[in-house]
């Protein structure tokens, strides 16, 4: 009789000490938590939902299952005495907030989402490129469709543009019926992709009348569906962008704005975050103008906000104009293609371990090949007492991430690529407190340098055990974005707003926390910008604090990613650099001195800009206390039937939330 598998289950009894207690959150973390990542209780017959301590459940029992079962496959060795203990140890850690999951784990780990889509729920962005669009004309782009709509970031570059010559589509006279899936959508804009490819025809019609209406719950990774309008209108723009380059070379600005409309039709489900980044060759003009606002006009308002714009710079170059640009809205931002290639700390000789490289994720902390996706899991160097104690913890992270590589995706392409490289990024998270906790000389020499040369060794031990290739790259810095809220650290290795601020965090109005926040105490109103959506508003006081980014000038922010990218990040260091006024003559001599430090940078102008309910806004200590006396805290009892309403899709920052609210403004 053939031997029968059984998943990986915690022991009851040690599951029973962590049942109704409640971990060290911070002041927004167990709202964020269950408006999140708590998913909905199996056999619940009230709609409760998850509390942190079955969330930690199972996101252990889905690693260890994973591991089991690659075991089980492969005829390998698995001692279930030494997992349980491993587990239980992996499980106290998370719950002590030493390390998280990235917020996609948080989300469906040990759910049956993944068992039904495959590794792709797990990993939070990606990169395609367009080099070869004259092979197969449409592959690029319904790539990126389909990873989007898994809530997967994707990044792309522009070197398909002047490869082949857009066609007037011929007319077929069949009507087209669209699936009602990820897979109908994204059939139907291959169909039209290969038509002007001179592959195929147009349809005579196209049936959208399967298509879920407006409003219908998705099961799922949740929300609530947005009808067919989105995709009637991506493939009408589609059609118009392509129609004013017939007979003509594929143009750079072509394939941003196609994979821009993708990018507005995904993000049509009220998802707020940016999820592509382009890149683009620093000479070319029309590549440079596509967010000018005196030539881009519609287009910008109409879908090209839709991505961060950065450029393949090269070192040695000349900086003046581009830098011009960045100066006056942030972009374009900057990706040394060579170093990410030739590099994994820099600092050192160059070991050419990544020459595969061909570009980056949206927020750029990891160096990726053509449909790679990332594989990140997040540690938070400050909520640890010493180094030898964080080196544990980096043992289960390790494993959490090394366990995602062993999940393959419904993407062939993309299991080639990362079965091969099994890349993970093990990210840091409240840098800045740390330097501030241990001293910067001790931060960089005994968690960093350590915990990198003690990541390796655990990473030759768990490959050599589990019968796959070692990790490409195993290390960066990603802007943690929701994750960090948890338990409340500073986000990646930005400076924080201030020691005293108000977070503001939005709200579908017809969500079960709205409420709940005003029974509370919180203060909660209309959302300016968007529609049927509030504006909460949470007191928070900043631990470790030293500076705020006010107090920050951009040659130390510049300086602290150089140190994080020869110490820490063997993949890239994820940063926003905030700059003012005065610095922005620099900026082309700051690109010059650290072009050779680092694999990636981006930039954006710091003011008080003055947008009203922005995401952060700096207050007093009496201010802080006066709002804090109001508030009653929200406990599991008053909270146990809050239902889930977003997902953390794409990996971003808080800059998108500004970038948005300046849009809609």
């Amino acid at each position: 009789m053939a031997e029968v598998f059984h998943p990986f289950k915690l022991s009851p009894s040690f599951i029973d000490t962590y049942v109704d207690e409640q971990p060290e959150w911070g002041p927004l973390g167990y709202i964020t938590y269950k408006r999140t990542y708590s998913r909905l209780l199996p056999d619940t017959m009230n709609g409760e939902t998850e509390e942190f301590w079955h969330t930690c459940r199972r996101v252990v029992e889905g690693v260890y299952t994973f591991q089991k079962k690659h075991c089980f496959n492969l005829r390998l060795p698995w001692n279930n005495v030494k997992a349980q203990q491993s587990a239980q140890e992996m499980y106290k850690r998370m719950w002590e907030f030493k390390w998280l999951p990235p917020g996609r784990g948080l989300w469906v780990m040990g759910s049956p989402i993944v068992d039904k889509i495959g590794g792709a729920a797990l990993n939070s962005c990606g990169f395609t490129s367009t080099k070869n669009v004259h092979v197969d004309f449409a592959d690029p782009f319904c790539w990126l469709m389909d990873k989007l709509m898994l809530g997967v970031g994707v990044g792309f570059d522009t070197k398909g543009a002047g490869k082949v010559k857009v066609c007037q589509p011929k007319q077929g006279d069949d009507v087209y019926v669209v699936g009602d899936s990820r897979e109908g959508w994204v059939a139907l804009l291959r169909r039209v992709l290969l038509a002007y490819s001179g592959f195929g025809t147009l349809p005579a019609s196209i049936d959208y009348s399967e298509v879920r209406p407006y409003g219908s719950p998705i099961k799922g990774f949740g929300g609530t569906a947005s009808g067919p309008g989105p995709l009637k209108d991506l493939i009408v723009d589609v059609r118009k962008t392509l129609d004013t380059g017939v007979d003509k070379p594929l143009t750079s600005s072509a394939i941003v704005d196609v994979c821009n409309l993708v990018g507005r039709c995904v993000v049509a489900g009220n998802v707020r975050r940016s999820a592509e980044i382009s890149f683009g060759d620093p000479n070319d003009k029309e590549f440079l103008a596509l967010k000018d606002p005196d030539t881009a006009g519609e287009a910008l308002m109409s879908h090209r906000w839709s991505s961060n714009n950065s450029i393949f710079a090269e070192v040695g170059m000349n900086y003046e104009e581009v830098a011009e640009r960045t100066a006056k809205n942030g972009e374009p931002g900057y990706q040394w293609l060579k170093n990410a290639q030739d590099y994994s700390r820099m600092g050192v000789e160059p070991d050419y371990s990544d020459q595969g490289v061909e570009g980056a994720n949206p927020c750029s902390e990891q160096s990726l090949f053509h449909k790679e996706l990332c594989t990140l899991v997040e540690t938070f160097p400050a909520r640890h007492e010493t180094s030898e104690d964080y080196l544990v913890t980096l043992k289960y992270a390790y494993l959490y991430a090394k366990s995602v590589t062993l999940i393959p995706t419904h993407d062939e392409a993309t299991n080639m690529v990362m079965g091969r490289n099994r890349r993970i990024g093990a990210s840091m998270s409240g840098i800045v407190q740390a330097v501030e906790k241990f001293g910067r000389r001790r931060f960089l020499s005994e968690f960093c340098d350590a915990g990198y040369t003690y990541l390796k060794s655990m990473d030759q031990q768990y490959s050599d055990w589990l019968c796959v290739p070692k990790s490409r790259k195993i290390t960066s810095v990603k802007p943690s974005g929701s994750v960090s809220l948890l338990p409340q650290v500073t986000p990646g290795i930005h400076f924080p707003h201030s020691e005293h601020y108000i977070r503001r965090i939005r709200f579908q109005q017809d969500s079960s926390l709205v409420g709940l926040l005003k029974y509370s105490g919180y203060h909660v109103e209309k959302d300016q910008y968007s529609p049927n959506t509030v504006v909460a508003s949470f007191p928070v006081k900043e631990t470790h604090f030293s500076r705020s980014k006010f107090d920050v000038s951009m040659w130390e922010q510049l300086e602290m990613a150089a140190q994080m990218q020869q110490y820490w990040a063997d993949n890239q260091v994820s940063i926003t650099v905030t700059f003012n006024k005065d610095e922005e003559k620099d900026i082309k001599h700051a690109l010059s001195l650290y072009e050779t430090r680092l694999k990636g940078v981006s930039f954006l102008p710091i003011s008080e800009h003055g947008y009203v309910q922005a995401p952060y806004e700096e207050i007093s200590e009496e201010v802080y206390n006066e709002m804090l006396s109001k508030i009653q805290p929200i406990t599991p009892e008053t909270g146990k039937t809050i239902a889930h309403e977003k997902t953390d899709k794409f990996c971003s920052n808080d800059t998108c939330e500004i970038a948005l609210e300046k849009l809609s403004a």
